[in-house]
């Protein structure tokens, strides 16, 4: 166990041990201040920090800067108000002491005090999250966006920053890697990488997806030192670049073997030495034909330099590996979009983020094998979940739909206004309706069924229904389904995504 969980177990009481130790299966604990990114993060005392801001009416509000605090590793959590100018979330390097955060970041607490500072910049202090004696250390004269906190390479004393570059004059997104061996006196920046490819149009897609090429990377240290790094692409997979020097030089990209569509990456290496995969195991519905949108989209939406519409955020999953990505196990669906049935799903929530997903995350390793995992955009959708990573390692599932269509996908689409903001809370997205529906058992035995069926409504963007449903991964296995077909035309799909 590494110093940071002892810390955490430390000031944990006998009764609070044995709530943790309880937790099993994903628990939401939480309502997380802002949209999952770099604002988690642990003192080191070990006490967990989530920063954000609250009571924002509009996107360009300042809103309340704050942080959420616990103590009992992610058991109860109290608001407080952050003061102007301070550190705020940063990672902690235990063998040195120091703290380091980074600018740009939009969602960092003191980004006020930061305005006016071009480039690139490491922020270091001694002092910790409450202080404003830091120093800001310039890493790069290019502006890049940053998603991940620095991460610690003990091996070889060595930070490592990621980030992702737009270039000014087009819509390609490229990778870039800094790394610091003096604990962030001086920072090397390498040359960008190259990306993963653009997306192409072709059947059944009618028109172009937002073209991310590489963007929101994430990185795990192997057992042999080797880097491996995820990416969020416009492909149906995430792509992977690998590093045998400690982040001087990259291979790829290449696929990976994970679906995953402009969705984030979070690789997440265990004390242990397991490595956990948090991503958006979905597929994108066909892109239309964005000329025939009405109202009509601007011309950076229908090339693809801008988004439209996004139909793959409302499920995220979590998987586990043991022997350093050779193979993967549990494949589980984690969370499902509590608002995913909405009619008034642009809208609701407000305008504190414009997306409404449960993709973008950050984890936290807790003790007893436990992971604290923040993700989402707005408030009606994002949250704090709890769970054990033995989880995973279960190999059956079963619904009777007996606690209802919780653990179901239904939604169906609703011809909306498509595009990016506009001015209101609706943002790349199509209002919902309820698809298929429990109604009573035809043979009359007091129970509720799922009706799948094809409802004639014109509002609707599709009209076949159907009903997803996650069960953990394995290479051999037995599906049971009680089915009763009424009449013709029904599909039964096993599919890996």
């Amino acid at each position: 166990m590494n110093e940071q969980l002892k810390r955490m177990e430390q000031a944990l009481s006998q009764e609070d041990r044995r709530m943790l130790q309880s937790v099993y299966e994903p628990q939401v604990v939480t309502i997380p201040p802002s949209d999952a990114c770099c604002n988690m993060c642990v003192t080191s005392e070990g006490e967990i920090r989530i920063y954000g801001t609250m009571g924002k009416k509009e996107p360009t509000d300042m809103g309340t800067t704050v942080y959420l605090s616990s103590k009992d590793c992610g058991l109860s959590w109290k608001t407080h108000y952050m003061e102007h100018g301070v550190l705020g979330a940063a990672t902690y390097n235990p063998e040195t002491g120091r703290y380091i955060a980074f600018h740009p970041q939009e969602h960092r607490p003191d980004r006020n005090a930061l305005i006016g500072k071009e480039g690139t910049w490491a922020i270091l202090s001694e002092k910790g999250h409450d202080s404003a004696d830091y120093r800001l250390v310039k890493m790069s004269e290019r502006e890049v966006f940053i998603m991940r906190p620095p991460m610690y390479l003990k091996s070889c004393k060595r930070w490592l920053i990621i980030g992702e570059y737009n270039y000014p004059e087009r819509v390609n997104k490229t990778i870039v890697v800094f790394y610091s061996d003096d604990d962030g006196e001086s920072w090397t920046e390498r040359e960008l990488l190259p990306s993963a490819p653009p997306f192409v149009v072709k059947p059944p897609h009618k028109g172009p997806r937002w073209q991310q090429y590489s963007a929101e990377p994430t990185i795990a240290e192997l057992v042999d030192g080797e880097l491996v790094m995820f990416v969020r692409t416009s492909q149906d997979y995430y792509y992977t670049y690998r590093s045998a020097d400690h982040g001087d030089h990259w291979t790829g990209p290449e696929p990976s073997p994970f679906h995953g569509t402009i969705t984030m990456p979070v690789l997440q290496k265990l004390s242990d030495g397991r490595i956990v995969f948090f991503w958006c195991n979905t597929q994108p519905m066909p892109e239309l034909d964005h000329t025939q949108a009405f109202p009509p989209l601007t011309p950076r939406e229908l090339t693809g330099y801008s988004e439209d519409v996004f139909t793959n955020r409302d499920a995220n999953h979590l998987a586990v590996t043991e022997d350093d990505m050779q193979s993967w196990i549990g494949l589980r669906e984690l969370f499902l979009n509590p608002i995913r049935n909405n009619g008034d799903f642009r809208s609701i929530g407000g305008a504190n983020s414009k997306d409404k997903s449960v993709h973008q995350a950050q984890m936290v390793e807790l003790p007893y094998h436990k992971l604290l995992i923040h993700f989402g955009q707005n408030t009606s959708a994002r949250k704090v979940v709890l769970l054990d990573v033995n989880w995973l390692y279960e190999q059956e599932r079963k619904e009777d739909f007996r606690l209802g269509l919780q653990n179901v996908s239904t939604q169906m689409y609703v011809k909306s206004n498509m595009g990016n903001y506009r001015g209101w809370s609706g943002h790349c997205a199509y209002n919902r309706t309820q698809g298929a529906l429990l109604v009573p058992d035809p043979s009359g035995n007091a129970k509720e069924v799922l009706q799948i069926c094809r409802i004639e409504d014109e509002r609707l963007v599709y009209k076949k229904q159907g009903a997803v449903w996650n069960f953990p991964a394995s290479k051999k296995g037995r599906v049971e389904v009680e089915l009763r077909v009424v009449k013709s035309g029904v599909a039964l799909c096993l599919t890996d995504h």
